[in-house]
């Protein structure tokens, strides 16, 4: 792989001021993950083509001879068209001008997009890049090549926001004509936070509450915007609109308040939002938990696991205004609502117990937590509403005490019932009038005979047919849908954390957080005897329940003039055309927006913004503002040079969750390679000068050489591979792929292998500078590197696979496990040993610890340990049956080899340049 050519891009090609490189015409190399920042030149030679800097050349000499007659008016006689965005600005004297931005400057000296920057291509040879370089999936995507006289105060913060937004194209097509007859989606991928934790987060804040936006198309003050008449007015780089600044303190807004203001600065930003943003005050935040008692649940654990884990967590709870309000609610085919007193309450009693004993015990027994049970499910009533919903910090000694005793409460229940859809109406009931979280532990199938009602699905014979995914993947019952309705007028998110050894319907369940911008974890044969099973339950459930919570949230996305927003994809309720509604905003989901051109664009260079209006626990409304700056062209060569591979893998993923149902697996299969396909044969026919000499090559540009592997390898992952594969187990992972950032994504579809027992003596070992532990350098996805001697842990987002070759011998055993015989280490789900003297064993735990750190996603990976076959393996092991499960688990993920009588990467690609070659 080390001799593969690494993508690279503007100020990291060919470097146009050097004779001797462009002679050579070999761009130097490109360090992996490395993305050099544009910086504009004085000289606009610097950003041509050898062809365009020989025009170039002849017309200066041209202009040079009619210097003299200064066609256009410049001061320095330079050719340039004569249009500037600011040509209706007046002139006024040197002495009487107010200082301007850099922007305003450099427009002075620059009006035309003539020979403007762009990235360039780069072709390879797909059927030579093998194995593919796998190094470049931790590549940035093609920079947005935007010059700094595109921007009023130049920046280094200033269109740097890939963590937040990404869109599939970085140059952008002007015409719809042009984005059709490149194949290639125009959508955006959106996060609008990249932490679990707020304060983990350095976005600047504007605190004034001052919101300068247009009055036409209501985008928010960015970084692009020109000043106008002196600096009195700005004009909207999304519309073009001439508008006001506020006035503030009699001040003058464009040289005092704006220089200081942080969306000038960053392209992600926060603002405190005015009073006449909220329909009321914001709300505090709100925590209801509907936890399974029934038999399953006690018998598995679960309920005593949930409880524990909720107690554990009680003072990580978001809790910034100290309002935050919990609610529990035990369910089996009756509702255990909980009345909790305060903590000063029962304190009183104590006190006064001996000055009045018939007054006292009347108000003690008043006072004690009380169960009380509501066996009418048709209608259920709230009981004692004023202490079903309490205060966290008034009541946190009660809610101590309660979660304590509720594994004892219902330890001998024998109920089977679990009546789910009768809990979230009164769940609703007791939070609508504020809104909040609506939290399911359950381990049992709802099976009351009401609305919610759900029967266990035969698959078999399905498997493989037309029918796999509308039989088994549509909603069983109507009310998971029509109730988040209800939930989204309430402002209430539900989540879901299903642990069953049994069929549980994900599919049908999961639509309660589909649309409520929730989320499903799913736990299949989970177990609480089982202590890996437990320690990810919990490390999972704390983190989701204790990460930052933002309420009454609204996200939108606006374009330049002739951009339009068509789809949405993820996990919200699209509330209008191009609104999207969050009653909470999770920490860890991504978003994908499509992107219409209904109208050619004339602009050099078109803008997206995403705003977030939301409450955020800290008791005030704030709005999130992201905006970017991405260039446009009439060139096809230059809108694949700029396309964002990963970014477009993220848009195809989704794009087939979506289609699955109506369509099929098979076709949605089919669907996946037809756009490769298409990408391929319209990259061939429009970017490819000629053939070379010798076989014929299957060509793409650099940026784009991992997305034939990507949708190769999607095609492969769970929720769409061919086979036998349990629904709940198929729809779970529709529901990650949905929904997962792009880094999880990409992940979850390629896995991370990495190659232990001959890594570099620095990995596994902290940085003297930093302090992080170093990971070795991932191999490729397949067997075929994959020595029998050998040590790999493969990464599959979910999942640790530990591979221990067969043929390993005794002195890595022995470092690695502490016992020289292999047949002796342990196999499946199961934690390393902790060995004293054995460095190696050190090194190799601290990678696995390192990867399951995450602070963006609540994500913890049980670790599986998988012995390869042997020459001196015995046949009639006890594991054996075992190990053949482990180890067909493992091939699956091994995507780049065939899987389940599918095409290998090689075989794959070869097919692909049989039909377009036809």
């Amino acid at each position: 792989m080390s001799g593969h050519r690494k993508r690279v891009y503007p100020k990291a090609q060919f470097d146009y001021s050097n004779p001797a490189t462009i002679s050579g015409g070999v761009p130097p190399p490109q360090v992996p993950g490395q993305q050099v920042p544009f910086q504009p030149q004085v000289s606009q030679q610097q950003f041509m083509t050898p062809i365009q800097q020989q025009l170039n050349n002849q017309i200066d000499q041209t202009t040079q001879q009619v210097a003299n007659m200064n066609l256009y008016g410049n001061k320095d006689g330079n050719f340039a068209p004569q249009y500037n965005i600011n040509a209706a600005s007046p002139v006024i004297p040197q002495q009487q001008q107010i200082p301007l931005p850099p922007q305003q400057e450099a427009l002075q000296h620059s009006g035309t997009t003539f020979g403007k920057p762009m990235n360039q291509l780069y072709p390879v040879d797909l059927l030579t890049e093998l194995p593919p370089p796998i190094t470049d999936l931790e590549l940035p995507p093609p920079p947005l090549v935007v010059p700094n006289n595109k921007v009023l105060y130049p920046s280094d913060t200033v269109n740097k926001c890939t963590d937040y937004l990404r869109c599939t194209l970085n140059a952008i097509p002007k015409t719809n004509a042009l984005l059709k007859k490149s194949k290639l989606p125009f959508a955006l991928v959106i996060r609008p936070f990249t932490e679990l934790d707020d304060d983990d987060e350095e976005i600047p804040i504007n605190t004034d509450t001052v919101l300068v936006r247009c009055r036409r198309c209501r985008c928010y003050l960015n970084p692009f915007v020109t000043l106008i008449q002196d600096g009195r007015r700005w004009r909207c780089n999304f519309c073009n609109l001439a508008n006001d600044f506020p006035l503030v303190d009699n001040t003058n807004f464009a040289t005092q308040i704006l220089p200081q203001r942080p969306e000038m600065f960053y392209s992600v930003v926060d603002h405190l939002a005015p009073p006449q943003y909220s329909v009321r005050a914001p709300p505090p935040s709100v925590y209801c938990f509907i936890l399974d008692c029934s038999h399953n649940a006690i018998k598995n654990g679960l309920l005593a696991t949930s409880a524990r884990t909720i107690l554990e967590s009680l003072d990580s709870l978001p809790n910034r205004d100290d309002r935050t309000r919990i609610a529990i609610l035990c369910v089996d085919n009756a509702l255990h609502y909980f009345s909790v007193p305060t903590d000063d309450d029962d304190g009183d009693d104590d006190a006064d117990a001996d000055a009045d004993g018939d007054d006292n015990q009347e108000k003690n027994e008043k006072d004690n937590i009380k169960m009380l049970d509501v066996g009418d499910l048709t209608e259920p009533f709230l009981p004692l509403p004023e202490s079903l919903l309490v205060p966290l910090l008034q009541c946190r000694s009660n809610l101590e005490k309660l979660l304590n005793a509720i594994p004892e409460i219902f330890q001998f229940n024998i109920s089977p019932k679990f009546a789910l859809a009768p809990a979230l109406r009164a769940a609703r009931n007791m939070i609508k009038h504020i809104g909040g979280k609506i939290i399911v532990c359950s381990s049992t199938l709802p099976n009351t005979d009401d609305e919610g009602a759900l029967k266990p699905r035969s698959e078999t014979g399905l498997a493989n047919t037309k029918k796999e995914a509308s039989t088994l993947l549509t909603p069983q019952s109507g009310f998971y849908k029509s109730f988040t309705i209800d939930c989204n007028k309430s402002q209430i998110t539900i989540d879901l954390f299903l642990a069953s050894d049994t069929y549980i319907d994900v599919a049908t369940q999961s639509n309660l957080a589909r649309y409520t911008a929730g989320q499903t974890h799913f736990y299949p044969g989970w177990s609480a005897t089982n202590l890996s099973d437990v320690t990810k339950f919990t490390k999972e459930f704390s983190k989701h329940i204790t990460m930052d919570l933002s309420m009454e949230a609204v996200v939108r996305a606006r374009g330049t003039s002739g951009l339009k927003m068509s789809g949405f994809y993820g996990h919200f309720f699209n509330r209008s055309s191009d609104l999207c509604a969050f009653p909470t905003v999770p920490r860890d989901q991504a978003y994908v927006f499509e992107v219409s051109i209904e109208e050619t664009i004339v602009k050099e260079y078109c803008y997206f913004q995403v705003a977030c209006l939301m409450s955020s626990n800290a008791a005030d409304r704030r709005i999130r503002v992201i905006t970017i700056a991405l260039p446009t062209t009439d060139n096809i060569g230059q809108v694949y040079a700029s396309a964002d591979q990963l970014a477009l893998t993220k848009y195809f993923a989704v794009k087939a969750v979506h289609n699955v149902i109506s369509t099929g697996f098979e076709e949605t299969r089919e669907y996946l390679d037809k756009q490769v396909q298409d990408i391929l044969s319209t990259y061939k026919g429009e970017n490819v000068v000629s053939n070379t000499a010798g076989g014929a090559p299957l060509r793409l540009c650099a940026n784009l050489r991992m997305l034939p592997l990507l949708m190769h390898a999607l095609t492969k992952n769970m929720a769409f591979r061919k086979g036998v594969v349990p629904s709940d187990h198929r729809a779970a992972a529709l529901n990650n792929l949905e929904s997962i950032p792009l880094e999880n994504l990409i992940k979850s579809i390629y896995p991370t292998v990495y190659s232990l027992h001959d890594m570099p003596d620095e990995a596994g070992l902290p940085e003297e500078e930093s302090g992080e532990i170093l990971l070795p350098q991932p191999i490729n996805a397949t067997m075929s590197l994959f020595e029998k001697y050998g040590l790999y842990l493969m990464d599959t987002n979910n999942e640790l696979f530990l591979w221990v070759g067969g043929d390993s011998v005794n002195e890595l055993i022995m470092d690695v496990f502490g016992t020289p015989n292999i047949f002796e280490i342990p196999i499946g789900k199961n934690e390393l040993p902790a060995l004293e003297n054995s460095e190696f064993n050190t090194r190799v735990r601290n990678i696995v610890s390192k990867i399951r750190e995450s602070s963006d996603v609540v994500t913890y990976k049980n670790l599986y340990i998988v012995r390869g076959a042997g020459i001196s393996e015995p046949v009639d092991h006890p594991s054996a049956r075992e190990l053949s499960s482990l180890r067909l688990w493992v091939g699956s993920y091994l995507v780049e080899d065939k899987v389940l009588n599918t095409l290998s990467y090689r075989e794959y690609l070869q097919t692909l340049k049989n039909k377009i070659t036809k």
